[in-house]
């Protein structure tokens, strides 16, 4: 039984009325038809979402079960947890348009990495994390084990070998949430992210195997097969951002249909991408959702949805709606 709506679900069905306003109830009420037919939805992170502190909202989304895969860059997988542990570290920079190369050489000296208007503590969050995910990496080598980038980050989040360095409430932190749930994620490209790049100094210096870290090809098999048993009633895809966390994920239909030629394998039953990124030439963060109906990703008849609106506004606003706030 769906609750009844909450002020902000009214307030964007009385205001939101036209043009990407509209778009965005439009794809907040076939994300909840889709939940209320039986369906799963998986949800892709891309850009500074993490950052963004997404969480706040994308945490209660979790625990709700209103999503039941993530598909996320490697940045966001980590950033949450950085975000986590050294939050009053972080510096703003709301004149950031306005720096300098020397503002921002300055910034680098002083380890605060940004984005956008927001700058991250190398030393209190980078190196806090890499510090006890080295250990994990280590010990499961030493036994003889490999995961998934992702399944690492969960041991260290329930470990609880982080808990002294918690800055924010535990509940604004979607990585702990998906930890506790033990949520199927797929993490493409992880290697780029810096926690990949830690990884990968520690690969040269002999200190471990690359062979510990589970792979992007085992990444998509595993994504193929979790897909094939959970697309009975339909699995939906929303999409923050474009990029690899999108473009990843929604290729296992096409791998399965073309390549596995498992012909029965159904398209995804809803797609919705919100982005700003303008239609140019072979971009994929700016296509439009038909042009995937080419590829094998969508069909004709699925509900197709896109919000071109900056992220950090629209994607807490859909998930109120979705969560009756």
């Amino acid at each position: 039984m769906t609750k009844t709506k909450g002020a902000i679900s009214a307030f964007i069905e009385d205001h939101f009325l036209h043009f990407n306003a509209a778009a965005l109830v439009d794809a907040a009420k076939g994300y909840e038809a889709q939940l209320n037919n039986g369906s799963k939805m998986l949800v892709s992170l891309a850009g500074a979402m993490s950052t963004a502190e997404l969480g706040k909202s994308f945490a209660e989304m979790i625990r709700s079960d209103k999503l039941h895969i993530i598909s996320c860059t490697g940045a966001n997988l980590e950033e949450d947890i950085m975000n986590l542990v050294a939050h009053s570290h972080y510096k703003r920079v709301p004149n950031y348009r306005d720096l300098t190369p020397e503002d921002e050489w300055s910034l680098l000296e002083k380890g605060l990495n940004r984005v956008t208007d927001t700058c991250i503590p190398e030393e209190e969050a980078f190196r806090r994390l890499q510090r006890h995910i080295f250990k994990i990496w280590k010990d499961a080598e030493k036994a003889g084990e490999r995961y998934f980038p992702h399944e690492y980050m969960y041991k260290l989040l329930l470990s609880g070998v982080l808990e002294e360095y918690y800055e924010i409430d535990l509940k604004d932190s979607w990585m702990y949430a998906a930890a506790e749930k033990n949520l199927p994620m797929v993490v493409p490209g992880w290697e780029d992210s810096t926690m990949g790049n830690i990884f990968a100094s520690y690969v040269m210096k002999g200190e471990l195997k690359a062979s510990t870290m589970r792979s992007g090809i085992e990444y998509m098999t595993y994504l193929a097969n979790w897909y094939t048993k959970n697309s009975k009633n339909g699995i939906g895809f929303f999409q923050i951002g474009g990029g690899i966390a999108g473009d990843f994920p929604i290729c296992v239909v096409p791998m399965l249909t073309q390549d596995l030629e498992i012909a029965d394998t159904p398209f995804w039953s809803y797609f919705c991408q919100i982005s700003d990124s303008t239609t140019s030439y072979g971009s994929y963060s700016g296509a439009v959702p038909n042009e995937k109906i080419t590829w094998g990703k969508l069909d004709i008849g699925t509900p197709k949805f896109i919000i071109e609106s900056d992220a950090t506004i629209v994607a807490p606003l859909i998930f109120a709606y979705l969560l009756n706030m």
